[in-house]
C-alpha cells in the first residue's frame, strides 16, 4: 500500500512540517510506503486553462514540469494526504497549483452524480483523499467553508473514501498526533465524511454610499480572450454610465513582474468597489489568483478607504450553484483583507455560453446575462450590494440539463477531431503506473 503526502505549507510552518512527518510515520507503522512531496520546493507552473491535457495531449498536461511525475504518483497511490493552511477557508496557492492540474485525470465528458454535473472518470481506480487543513485559532466560518472544498474535491477526484482534518496552531504537539493519528486510522478503515455546507454569509449591512471608482480584477490565463473578462467588462461598461470611474488589471499579468505588482497595489488603493472575475478551477478560485489574494491582504487591511468587494465566477458546469464554493472563499477574502462584501455573481455554463465574445455579440441568447449585470451594476454604482434578484438572474439556467450534456459531448469531440486525436480522448497515459 502506498501514501502520497502533498506538502501545501510555506517554509517555515511547524505545523506544515510536524503533520508530514507525523502522518508518512503512521503510514509506515503500518508497512505502507510513505512519500512526503514539499510542494515550495518543486517546479509547478500554473494551469494555462487551455485544455490541451483533453484535446492536444488527452490526459497529460503538454507542460513538462515536476507536476508529471508528481500526478503519476498520485495516481498510483491507495491515500493522498493534502496538507495547507487554510487561506480564505480554500487551499494555499502552493496546493492549489497541484490540485489545478489534476484535471487532466478526468475526461471532458459528462456524467451526473447525485443530481449534479460532473467530469466522467479516466481511470477505473482513484486514491482515497485525506485533506488537513490548518488555522492559528479556530473559525467556524472559514472551516466550514474548507470542509467544503475538500468535499466537492472528493467527488471530483472519485475517492472512495474522503476524509477532512482541521489544526490549530494553540493546539499542542501531541494534540496535534492523536488527531493526526486518528485521522489517518479512520480513512484507513475507508470512512469518510458526509456532505459539508457552507455557513449563511450575509453581504455588507454598512450606509450605502456612491461608487466614485471601481477597478476590475480578470483573473483567467486567457486575459481579454476570456469568458471572464467578458463578463466583466460589460459588468464595467454599465458602471461607466452609472458615472463611475473605472480601471482594469490582468491578474495573470500583474504576477509576472515586481512594477506590474505595484500598479495592482496602487489600483486597489485607488478604487472604492473592487470586482473579482475568474473562471472556476476545481471548485475554487485559481492557484494564481489565490496567490495574488495571498500577496495583498495585509496591505488591504491597511488601507484607510472604504472598499467594496465582490465576485463574478462562471464554471463549464450548467449549475451555478457548482461556484458557490469559490464565493464563499472570495467574501472570506473580503472579510480577512477589512472590505465590504456586497455578494458574489455566479454563470452557470460560462464557456459555453460567452466564449469570450462580447456580450452585446450574443443578441437575444445573452439577453438574460446583460439584464443581470445591467441590474447588478445600478445596485454596486449606488453602494448597495448584489441583489438576489440580480443573482439569480445570472445563475438561471440556459438549456436543460441533458441539452447540455449532449451539446458538450459533441463539442468536445469536434474540437479533438480538429487536433487529430478523437480517438485518444480518453488515453490513459498514467495506466501503466497504475497497475503497479
Amino acid at each position: 500500500m502506498k501514501t502520497l503526502i502533498l506538502d501545501g505549507s510555506l517554509a517555515g510552518d511547524k505545523v506544515g512540517s510536524f503533520s508530514a512527518a507525523t502522518l508518512q510515520s503512521a503510514a509506515v507503522a503500518r508497512g505502507w510506503a510513505a512519500e512526503v512531496v514539499v510542494l515550495r520546493d518543486k517546479k509547478i507552473g500554473n494551469c494555462r486553462g487551455d485544455f490541451f491535457c483533453w484535446l492536444k495531449t488527452p490526459g497529460k498536461c503538454h507542460v513538462a514540469d515536476d507536476h508529471q511525475e508528481i500526478t503519476g504518483k498520485c495516481l498510483e497511490s491507495d491515500l493522498v494526504i493534502y496538507l495547507t493552511p487554510i487561506t480564505f477557508g480554500g487551499y494555499s496557492s502552493t496546493l492549489k497549483k497541484l490540485v489545478d492540474h489534476q484535471i487532466q485525470n478526468t475526461l471532458p465528458f459528462f456524467t451526473t452524480i447525485e443530481g449534479e454535473i460532473h467530469h466522467q472518470k479516466r481511470y477505473d481506480n482513484y486514491p482515497d483523499l485525506l485533506i488537513i487543513g490548518w488555522l492559528s485559532e479556530p473559525d467556524a466560518r472559514a472551516e466550514s467553508i474548507f470542509r467544503n472544498l475538500a468535499w466537492r474535491n472528493s467527488i471530483n477526484f472519485y475517492a472512495k473514501a474522503h476524509l477532512c482534518g482541521i489544526l490549530y496552531g494553540t493546539q499542542s504537539e501531541r494534540m496535534m498526533n492523536e488527531q493526526l493519528n486518528y485521522l489517518f486510522e479512520k480513512v484507513v478503515r475507508q470512512e469518510s465524511d458526509t456532505e459539508a455546507t457552507l455557513p449563511m454569509i450575509a453581504s455588507s449591512s454598512a450606509p450605502a454610499t456612491p461608487i466614485q471608482r471601481a477597478l476590475l480584477l480578470v483573473g483567467s490565463p486567457r486575459l481579454e480572450k476570456s469568458s471572464s473578462s467578458s463578463l466583466g467588462t460589460y459588468l464595467f461598461e454599465q458602471l461607466q454610465q452609472q458615472g463611475v470611474e473605472t480601471e482594469t488589471i490582468s491578474l495573470y499579468k500583474a504576477i509576472n513582474t515586481a512594477a506590474r505588482m505595484d500598479a495592482l497595489r496602487d489600483g486597489i488603493d485607488r478604487a472604492d468597489l473592487v470586482v473579482l472575475a475568474f473562471p472556476l478551477y476545481v471548485d475554487t478560485l485559481p492557484a494564481p489568483v489565490i496567490s495574488v489574494l495571498e500577496t495583498f491582504v495585509a496591505h488591504c487591511r491597511q488601507k484607510s478607504k472604504r472598499t467594496r468587494f465582490t465576485a463574478i465566477v462562471n464554471c463549464g458546469f450548467p449549475e451555478a450553484s457548482q461556484n458557490t464554493n469559490a464565493i464563499a472563499v472570495c467574501a472570506e477574502f473580503a472579510r480577512s483583507a477589512g472590505f465590504e462584501w456586497m455578494g458574489g455573481l455566479p454563470l452557470g455554463a460560462g464557456e459555453g455560453m460567452v466564449r469570450a465574445q462580447s456580450l452585446r455579440q450574443l443578441g437575444g441568447q445573452g439577453r438574460t446575462l446583460r439584464q443581470a449585470l445591467e441590474s447588478a451594476a445600478e445596485e454596486l454604482a449606488d453602494g448597495q450590494p448584489v441583489s438576489d434578484k440580480s443573482r439569480e438572474l445570472l445563475a438561471k439556467p440556459i438549456m436543460p440539463v441533458w441539452l447540455y450534456k449532449l451539446g458538450g459531448t459533441i463539442g468536445w469531440v469536434m474540437k479533438a477531431r480538429k487536433n487529430g486525436t478523437q480517438k485518444l480522448l480518453k488515453a490513459r497515459p498514467y495506466q501503466k503506473s497504475t497497475q503497479g
